[in-house]
């Protein structure tokens, strides 16, 4: 396996490694003393420097060159006008690390923290740490004799540092802020105020950069769970922590013999129709994020092989008898419920077991009415750049498809594709660019026209056992059913057909106690609703299978 280069990133020293008559090759500098090292070499210098500086750093250049032909210096302008500006450096290093190609395959990178001012040294240690350079420390430090002859000599020390965040408060609040940006990357920018969801992401933003093991997704149909994934991704390439590509698979589409040759590949006539070999997109995600969208609906054999290439990282094309390896990390994506697959016998035990040691649940649009509005900010921003023109609502009209957003009658049951295609509809009909109540009418009418008979399972699984009725509920549990009043029953029957809509307790006390609830200091619709259906003998679970 080829050696890797080894690269360095630093600062010129405008005080450490100012020199220039004969007398210099007795001072200690610090970047050409990296060099004069016998136990280190660089193939690469990226030396940072100021226009005024440029002498100065030319000669330090050619110093090192001079000492060792072999290494190339690059010098890389940096205009600071305040070099103790903590945030103008930070931002002028931040873009530069964003726009540098590093290659983590082919090269080693040290950050040099010995010179620059300190701003400049705590603002690398930061990108260093949050893995915008992708390197690790060094500090070096003078001989304890400052005179001797050029390659001759103690060299000074060089070290790896391994600081402790913990003593360091102001870099730990610096580094937090570089970590709110990475949850705000994974959010798409959308300013969200669930609570909930915003914990989940945040937590989801430190497993992406610490961890390559799977990560399953769950949630209903359209609640975001590709576009997450594929953030994440990003979110991991930009830190330099995978190289390869991101691969989008849904395996709703892979049926009968072609799901393993799509998977894993196959050798040249494996089957009949294989003309060519082919790698698979186990293979092509190689070193990269590999979105396995619907994973539920994968075939027991490719559960079985997918599980070997996960743990062992290589497997057997079809038709094969040579293994391929392939590093990927696995992201899962499903709106089913895997226990029940698992307990129906349709999901290997073993493989759910592998993939569910993160595991975070996508929540529908209905339960996170609370980011809808910013939701629709962010939905009339992708819809200007496909249009390539700016849309507006009305003062007025805004108010009307806020209040229908918000209300119960809005049942996003396609969630986050439902709100982006109502959207992309009123800013495509807008005239001018500005949409009106007219407009706004019109569209939720034709929502609730979609809703109407929906065919769909309203974001649970569609493989539920059939709604039993109250009837046969409360035979089965040993209650009278006619005993109860006229008045009661149809009561009953009205709220657990509401409840049915909804996936928990929480949000049908919502929908049931909309009105009451906005009086009372401190709301509690699942204990309202669950002491509802305890006067009658029932739980949540009797009437939502």
């Amino acid at each position: 396996m080829p050696t890797k280069k080894q690269v360095a990133v630093s600062f010129l020293g405008t005080v450490l490694d100012s020199a220039f008559g004969q007398g210099r090759w007795q001072k200690w500098r610090p970047n050409v003393a990296m060099n004069q090292r016998d136990d280190f070499h660089l193939d690469r210098m990226e030396l940072f420097y100021s226009e005024k500086f440029l002498r100065l750093a030319e000669r330090v250049r050619d110093d090192i060159v001079h000492l060792r032909p072999e290494t190339e210096v690059n010098l890389v302008p940096m205009e600071l006008e305040n070099p103790w500006d903590f945030s103008e450096v930070y931002t002028k290093l931040h873009d530069w690390s964003a726009a540098y190609p590093f290659d983590t395959e082919t090269e080693n990178y040290f950050t040099h923290i010995t010179t620059g001012t300190h701003v400049a040294q705590i603002c690398l240690f930061l990108l260093v740490e949050s893995r915008r350079i992708p390197s690790v420390l060094l500090q070096t430090s003078p001989p304890k004799k400052q005179q001797r002859s050029m390659g001759q000599g103690d060299v000074g020390g060089l070290d790896v540092i391994d600081l402790d965040l913990a003593r360091y408060d102001v870099l730990a609040e610096r580094l937090a802020a570089v970590r709110d940006d990475a949850v705000r990357y994974l959010k798409s920018g959308i300013a969200t105020n669930n609570q909930a969801f915003n914990r989940m992401i945040a937590e989801i933003e430190q497993v992406a950069l610490h961890s390559p093991s799977p990560i399953l997704l769950s949630g209903p149909t359209g609640a975001g769970k590709s576009m997450l994934a594929r953030r994440i991704y990003e979110l991991k390439k930009a830190r330099h922590l995978i190289s390869g590509r991101f691969v989008d698979v849904n395996c709703a589409t892979l049926r009968g013999d072609g799901a393993a040759s799509a998977l894993f590949g196959h050798k040249k006539g494996a089957f009949t129709g294989a003309a060519d070999k082919r790698e698979g997109w186990l293979k092509t995600a190689d070193k990269g994020v590999l979105f396995l969208d619907e994973i539920g609906e994968l075939g027991l054999d490719e559960q079985a092989m997918l599980l070997k290439a996960i743990e062992e990282k290589h497997f057997y094309p079809v038709g094969s008898d040579v293994e391929v390896s392939s590093e990927f990390q696995l992201i899962a994506g499903t709106n089913r419920d895997l226990r029940r697959e698992v307990r129906a016998g349709r999901f290997r035990e073993d493989l759910f077991a592998r993939i569910n040691l993160w595991q975070y649940t996508l929540p529908a649009l209905r339960d996170r009415r609370e980011d809808i509005a910013p939701n629709i900010d962010h939905q009339l921003a992708v819809a200007a750049q496909e249009l390539g023109r700016a849309t507006r609502f009305n003062k007025e009209a805004y108010a009307v498809y806020l209040d229908f957003a918000l209300s119960n009658q809005a049942l996003w049951r396609g969630n986050f594709r439902d709100l982006a295609a109502s959207i992309m509809r009123l800013a495509t009909l807008a005239p001018q660019g500005r949409i009106g109540t007219d407009l706004v009418r019109a569209e939720i009418g034709r929502l609730n026209y979609l809703w109407t008979e929906d065919a769909f399972s309203d974001g649970r699984d569609t493989d539920r056992p059939s709604e039993t009725g109250l009837q046969e509920i409360f035979e089965n549990k040993g209650l009278d059913w006619n005993g109860l009043d006229l008045f009661d029953r149809l009561q009953l029957e009205s709220v657990a057909a509401e409840c049915r809509k909804h996936k928990n307790t929480a949000a049908a006390g919502r929908a049931l106690f909309g009105v009451s609830r906005e009086h009372r200091t401190t709301p509690n619709d699942s204990d309202r609703l669950r002491k509802y259906l305890a006067r009658f003998g029932l739980a949540w679970a009797d009437i939502v299978p």
